[in-house]
């Protein structure tokens, strides 16, 4: 059976990708959670994903021992290995621009990371308007955000991005919960959008599991003292 290591679901967005790719698509794996206690080189953390992957991060998936890492490989890795699962969107052109916003994600939107980490437990609201409205690279992500989904919900007729469930909307899922924790605003289409990935099975069985998780790491939190 598969095996993917993963961090805190309360803040681990790499994590959740593979995470409700494989649960949304009925794939079998193993989780193995290793909590963040801190990200140094001596730490618990560091100690055992640095045993499994060069990166010294999380995810990793195993399987019968071959180990992948980088959440856009391993999602290239899952679309090869389970073919009929067609995680990815029929039609090479549809498979190209797939792919070609997963890149995107994969490296950009730095201003929305940033000021926005993932919190799912958390209500940062508040934090959300004093972001808008300090944050200018903010509002461009967002705004490309807007553009890029607005455009594939249209051209597609949703439900997701590009009709049915794809990696591109695994990929995408971690940005749904920080566009809603932080109640940036959106158009209606879009809110619709993050509405519906966000009642998606795997989706929601990541999110019942990170408010589960009731763990505080001061390291992840640039906006609250405690829980």
């Amino acid at each position: 059976m598969l095996k993917l290591y993963i961090g805190n679901k309360n803040y681990s967005s790499w994590s959740m990708r593979p995470w409700v790719l494989l649960k949304q698509a009925g794939i079998e794996f193993e989780e193995v959670v290793i909590r963040f206690d801190s990200f140094d080189a001596g730490s618990a953390f560091r100690q055992q994903v640095d045993a499994l992957s060069p990166t010294g991060k999380v995810p990793v998936l195993d399987d019968e021992g071959l180990l992948v890492w980088d959440t856009l490989a391993i999602a290239e890795y899952l679309a090869e290995r389970f073919p009929n699962r067609h995680l990815w969107p029929s039609g090479v052109q549809a498979r190209a621009r797939a792919r070609s916003l997963c890149a995107e994600m994969h490296s950009g939107f730095g201003a929305l990371r940033t000021a926005c980490p993932m919190n799912i437990e958390a209500d940062l609201r508040s934090i959300g308007q004093l972001v808008w409205r300090d944050k200018p690279a903010v509002r461009a992500d967002v705004a490309r955000l807007v553009a890029m989904w607005s455009e594939l919900l249209a051209r597609h007729q949703g439900p997701m991005l590009f009709g049915d469930f794809s990696i591109a909307d695994a990929f995408f899922a971690p940005v749904c919960m920080r566009l809603a924790g932080y109640g940036l605003p959106v158009p209606q289409d879009i809110g619709e959008y993050i509405a519906r990935v966000s009642a998606l099975p795997g989706v929601k069985a990541w999110t019942d599991g990170a408010l589960a998780e009731k763990d505080f790491r001061d390291f992840e939190e640039p906006y609250r003292l405690q829980r």
